[in-house]
Protein backbone atom coordinates (compact mmCIF):
# COMPACT_ATOMS: atom_id res chain seq x y z
CA UNK A 1 0.00 0.00 0.00
CA UNK A 2 0.96 3.67 -0.56
CA UNK A 3 2.82 5.21 2.07
CA UNK A 4 2.26 8.30 3.95
CA UNK A 5 -1.32 8.05 3.73
CA UNK A 6 -2.64 10.38 6.31
CA UNK A 7 -4.02 8.01 8.88
CA UNK A 8 -6.33 8.68 11.79
CA UNK A 9 -6.33 5.74 14.83
CA UNK A 10 -9.60 5.96 17.00
CA UNK A 11 -11.23 3.25 19.26
CA UNK A 12 -13.37 3.49 21.50
CA UNK A 13 -11.95 1.74 24.37
CA UNK A 14 -10.22 5.03 25.18
CA UNK A 15 -6.93 6.56 24.77
CA UNK A 16 -4.80 4.45 27.48
CA UNK A 17 -5.98 0.90 26.03
CA UNK A 18 -3.25 -1.22 24.89
CA UNK A 19 -5.62 -2.25 21.82
CA UNK A 20 -5.04 1.29 19.69
CA UNK A 21 -1.42 1.80 20.95
CA UNK A 22 -0.51 -1.93 19.02
CA UNK A 23 -2.59 -0.43 16.23
CA UNK A 24 -1.09 3.16 15.98
CA UNK A 25 2.43 1.12 16.18
CA UNK A 26 1.49 -1.50 13.50
CA UNK A 27 0.09 1.41 10.92
CA UNK A 28 3.46 3.74 12.08
CA UNK A 29 5.42 0.73 11.40
CA UNK A 30 3.91 0.86 7.61
CA UNK A 31 4.59 3.58 6.73
CA UNK A 32 1.39 5.55 7.18
CA UNK A 33 1.16 9.25 8.25
CA UNK A 34 -0.66 8.53 11.38
CA UNK A 35 -2.31 10.37 14.37
CA UNK A 36 -4.08 9.09 16.86
CA UNK A 37 -7.29 10.64 18.80
CA UNK A 38 -9.69 8.93 20.62
CA UNK A 39 -12.18 8.91 23.54
CA UNK A 40 -11.00 10.49 26.76
CA UNK A 41 -12.50 7.38 28.42
CA UNK A 42 -14.39 4.77 27.57
CA UNK A 43 -16.83 4.91 25.22
CA UNK A 44 -17.85 1.28 24.12
CA UNK A 45 -21.31 0.86 22.75
CA UNK A 46 -21.44 4.21 21.27
CA UNK A 47 -22.15 3.59 18.05
CA UNK A 48 -21.74 6.29 15.46
CA UNK A 49 -23.08 8.80 17.90
CA UNK A 50 -21.86 12.67 18.11
CA UNK A 51 -21.23 13.27 21.79
CA UNK A 52 -19.02 15.75 23.16
CA UNK A 53 -18.20 17.42 26.57
CA UNK A 54 -17.38 20.89 26.34
CA UNK A 55 -15.59 23.30 28.58
CA UNK A 56 -16.59 26.84 28.76
CA UNK A 57 -18.15 26.04 24.83
CA UNK A 58 -14.88 24.14 23.83
CA UNK A 59 -14.38 20.17 23.39
CA UNK A 60 -11.49 18.80 25.77
CA UNK A 61 -8.76 17.79 24.02
CA UNK A 62 -5.19 16.85 26.02
CA UNK A 63 -2.32 15.89 24.33
CA UNK A 64 -0.81 12.41 25.03
CA UNK A 65 2.18 10.37 24.46
CA UNK A 66 1.65 6.80 23.83
CA UNK A 67 4.73 4.43 25.02
CA UNK A 68 7.15 3.76 22.30
CA UNK A 69 5.59 6.07 19.29
CA UNK A 70 7.35 9.64 20.18
CA UNK A 71 7.01 10.41 16.30
CA UNK A 72 3.07 10.13 16.78
CA UNK A 73 1.24 12.79 17.85
CA UNK A 74 -1.89 11.87 20.00
CA UNK A 75 -4.47 12.92 21.58
CA UNK A 76 -7.36 12.08 24.27
CA UNK A 77 -10.97 13.78 23.10
CA UNK A 78 -13.52 14.21 25.66
CA UNK A 79 -16.18 13.01 23.00
CA UNK A 80 -17.42 9.93 21.36
CA UNK A 81 -15.12 7.76 18.22
CA UNK A 82 -17.99 8.98 15.67
CA UNK A 83 -17.75 12.49 17.10
CA UNK A 84 -14.28 12.53 16.54
CA UNK A 85 -13.82 11.13 13.07
CA UNK A 86 -16.02 14.12 12.47
CA UNK A 87 -14.12 16.53 13.60
CA UNK A 88 -10.91 14.91 11.86
CA UNK A 89 -12.21 15.24 8.86
CA UNK A 90 -12.97 18.92 9.19
CA UNK A 91 -9.18 19.49 9.96
CA UNK A 92 -9.23 19.62 14.01
CA UNK A 93 -5.66 17.45 14.15
CA UNK A 94 -4.02 18.55 10.92
CA UNK A 95 -4.51 17.73 7.72
CA UNK A 96 -7.93 15.55 7.21
CA UNK A 97 -7.58 11.97 7.10
CA UNK A 98 -7.44 9.63 3.90
CA UNK A 99 -7.52 6.64 6.50
CA UNK A 100 -9.94 5.65 9.93
CA UNK A 101 -8.53 2.70 11.66
CA UNK A 102 -10.59 1.47 14.48
CA UNK A 103 -9.25 -0.06 17.14
CA UNK A 104 -8.30 -2.81 18.13
CA UNK A 105 -11.21 -3.34 20.21
CA UNK A 106 -10.70 -5.34 23.77
CA UNK A 107 -13.60 -7.67 22.54
CA UNK A 108 -15.12 -9.26 19.49
CA UNK A 109 -17.70 -6.73 17.31
CA UNK A 110 -19.56 -9.11 15.07
CA UNK A 111 -23.08 -10.32 13.47
CA UNK A 112 -25.45 -7.51 13.51
CA UNK A 113 -24.92 -6.09 16.36
CA UNK A 114 -21.97 -4.20 15.14
CA UNK A 115 -25.15 -1.34 14.61
CA UNK A 116 -23.94 -0.70 18.22
CA UNK A 117 -20.29 -0.88 18.31
CA UNK A 118 -18.09 2.50 18.95
CA UNK A 119 -15.15 0.68 17.21
CA UNK A 120 -17.17 -0.42 13.81
CA UNK A 121 -18.85 3.39 13.98
CA UNK A 122 -16.18 5.29 13.79
CA UNK A 123 -14.94 3.71 10.70
CA UNK A 124 -18.26 3.93 9.33
CA UNK A 125 -17.92 7.71 10.07
CA UNK A 126 -14.70 7.78 8.43
CA UNK A 127 -16.08 6.51 5.24
CA UNK A 128 -19.10 9.05 5.25
CA UNK A 129 -16.49 11.32 5.06
CA UNK A 130 -14.51 10.45 2.14
CA UNK A 131 -12.10 8.20 3.98
CA UNK A 132 -11.07 4.30 3.72
CA UNK A 133 -11.91 2.40 7.10
CA UNK A 134 -11.23 -0.24 8.77
CA UNK A 135 -12.12 -1.85 12.32
CA UNK A 136 -10.50 -4.39 14.19
CA UNK A 137 -11.46 -6.43 17.53
CA UNK A 138 -9.98 -9.05 19.36
CA UNK A 139 -11.98 -11.58 20.69
CA UNK A 140 -11.19 -11.64 24.37
CA UNK A 141 -14.37 -12.50 26.03
CA UNK A 142 -16.13 -11.17 28.92
CA UNK A 143 -12.93 -12.58 31.40
CA UNK A 144 -10.00 -12.97 30.04
CA UNK A 145 -6.37 -14.31 31.15
CA UNK A 146 -4.54 -12.82 28.85
CA UNK A 147 -4.69 -10.52 25.54
CA UNK A 148 -2.89 -11.53 22.52
CA UNK A 149 -2.62 -8.48 21.26
CA UNK A 150 0.63 -9.44 19.76
CA UNK A 151 -1.46 -11.35 17.87
CA UNK A 152 -4.03 -8.76 16.38
CA UNK A 153 -1.28 -6.53 15.73
CA UNK A 154 0.04 -8.77 13.23
CA UNK A 155 -2.95 -9.71 11.71
CA UNK A 156 -3.81 -6.32 10.91
CA UNK A 157 -0.68 -6.00 9.39
CA UNK A 158 -1.07 -8.22 7.24
CA UNK A 159 -4.85 -6.94 6.37
CA UNK A 160 -3.64 -3.06 6.01
CA UNK A 161 -3.29 -3.64 2.20
CA UNK A 162 -6.71 -4.63 1.65
CA UNK A 163 -7.94 -1.28 2.77
CA UNK A 164 -6.61 0.43 -0.74
CA UNK A 165 -7.94 -2.59 -2.89
CA UNK A 166 -12.07 -2.43 -2.20
CA UNK A 167 -14.72 -0.23 -3.43
CA UNK A 168 -15.25 3.18 -1.54
CA UNK A 169 -17.84 3.38 1.07
CA UNK A 170 -16.62 -0.04 1.49
CA UNK A 171 -15.97 -0.76 4.96
CA UNK A 172 -14.07 -3.63 6.51
CA UNK A 173 -14.22 -5.14 9.64
CA UNK A 174 -11.99 -7.34 11.14
CA UNK A 175 -11.80 -9.95 14.23
CA UNK A 176 -9.35 -12.07 15.04
CA UNK A 177 -9.34 -14.73 17.73
CA UNK A 178 -7.95 -14.53 21.14
CA UNK A 179 -5.29 -16.88 20.41
CA UNK A 180 -1.55 -17.32 19.72
CA UNK A 181 -0.22 -16.67 16.47
CA UNK A 182 0.82 -20.29 15.50
CA UNK A 183 -2.89 -21.33 16.43
CA UNK A 184 -4.62 -18.63 13.81
CA UNK A 185 -6.44 -21.27 11.67
CA UNK A 186 -6.38 -18.50 8.80
CA UNK A 187 -8.11 -16.01 7.04
CA UNK A 188 -11.72 -15.86 5.91
CA UNK A 189 -14.44 -13.38 4.67
CA UNK A 190 -17.51 -13.97 6.72
CA UNK A 191 -20.78 -13.06 7.00
CA UNK A 192 -22.70 -11.24 9.92
CA UNK A 193 -24.46 -13.76 12.43
CA UNK A 194 -27.90 -12.76 12.96
CA UNK A 195 -27.02 -11.02 16.27
CA UNK A 196 -23.89 -10.82 18.04
CA UNK A 197 -21.07 -12.65 20.21
CA UNK A 198 -22.46 -10.69 23.55
CA UNK A 199 -26.22 -10.37 23.99
CA UNK A 200 -28.64 -8.02 26.69
CA UNK A 201 -31.45 -9.78 28.74
CA UNK A 202 -34.07 -8.06 30.87
CA UNK A 203 -32.92 -9.11 34.21
CA UNK A 204 -35.68 -7.20 36.38
CA UNK A 205 -38.66 -4.94 35.73
CA UNK A 206 -40.43 -3.26 39.05
CA UNK A 207 -41.88 -0.30 40.02
CA UNK A 208 -39.47 2.97 38.65
CA UNK A 209 -36.14 0.53 37.46
CA UNK A 210 -35.40 -1.78 35.34
CA UNK A 211 -32.38 -3.87 35.74
CA UNK A 212 -30.34 -5.52 32.43
CA UNK A 213 -27.58 -8.17 32.41
CA UNK A 214 -25.05 -8.27 29.78
CA UNK A 215 -23.02 -11.06 28.99
CA UNK A 216 -22.57 -14.15 26.47
CA UNK A 217 -25.58 -16.15 26.29
CA UNK A 218 -24.07 -20.05 25.32
CA UNK A 219 -27.59 -20.54 23.65
CA UNK A 220 -27.71 -17.96 21.20
CA UNK A 221 -23.73 -18.55 20.31
CA UNK A 222 -24.52 -22.11 19.44
CA UNK A 223 -27.62 -21.67 17.54
CA UNK A 224 -25.45 -19.07 15.36
CA UNK A 225 -22.40 -20.74 15.23
CA UNK A 226 -24.17 -22.81 12.64
CA UNK A 227 -24.89 -20.34 10.48
CA UNK A 228 -22.30 -21.29 7.45
CA UNK A 229 -19.63 -18.69 6.94
CA UNK A 230 -20.63 -16.32 9.49
CA UNK A 231 -18.12 -14.17 11.77
CA UNK A 232 -19.48 -15.65 14.95
CA UNK A 233 -18.98 -19.22 13.79
CA UNK A 234 -15.62 -18.94 11.76
CA UNK A 235 -14.53 -17.06 14.59
CA UNK A 236 -15.29 -19.83 16.95
CA UNK A 237 -13.07 -22.20 14.80
CA UNK A 238 -10.51 -20.05 15.16
CA UNK A 239 -10.43 -18.01 11.93
CA UNK A 240 -9.92 -14.19 11.46
CA UNK A 241 -12.95 -13.01 10.40
CA UNK A 242 -13.07 -10.49 7.70
CA UNK A 243 -16.29 -8.74 6.87
CA UNK A 244 -17.32 -6.02 4.17
CA UNK A 245 -19.55 -3.71 5.81
CA UNK A 246 -21.41 0.09 4.06
CA UNK A 247 -22.19 3.05 5.80
CA UNK A 248 -25.87 3.09 4.36
CA UNK A 249 -27.73 1.29 2.44
CA UNK A 250 -31.27 2.14 1.00
CA UNK A 251 -33.87 -0.36 0.42
CA UNK A 252 -34.73 0.89 -2.93
CA UNK A 253 -36.79 -2.62 -4.18
CA UNK A 254 -38.90 -2.17 -0.96
CA UNK A 255 -42.18 -0.67 -2.15
CA UNK A 256 -44.17 2.09 0.56
CA UNK A 257 -47.80 1.91 0.33
CA UNK A 258 -48.06 5.56 0.67
CA UNK A 259 -51.22 7.26 1.35
CA UNK A 260 -52.65 9.15 -1.54
CA UNK A 261 -52.67 12.73 -1.47
CA UNK A 262 -55.64 14.43 0.42
CA UNK A 263 -57.54 16.12 -2.05
CA UNK A 264 -58.81 19.79 -1.55
CA UNK A 265 -62.10 20.55 -1.63
CA UNK A 266 -63.04 22.83 -4.78
CA UNK A 267 -65.41 25.43 -4.27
Amino acid sequence: MRHHIRTLVTNDDGIDSEGIRVLAEVAHQHGLDVTVAAPLIEASGSAASMIATERQGRVVVEERNLRGLPDVRAYAVAASPGFIVTIAARGAFGKPPELVLSGINRGANTGRAVLHSGTVGAALTGSLNGCRAMAFSLDVGLDPAHCHWDTAGQMAGQLLPLVTTTEELTVISVNVPNLPVGRIGGMRQASLTRYGSVQMTLAEVGEGFIRTTVGADESARLAERSEPGSDLALLAKGYVTVTALRPYCEAMEARLPLPAPARADVA
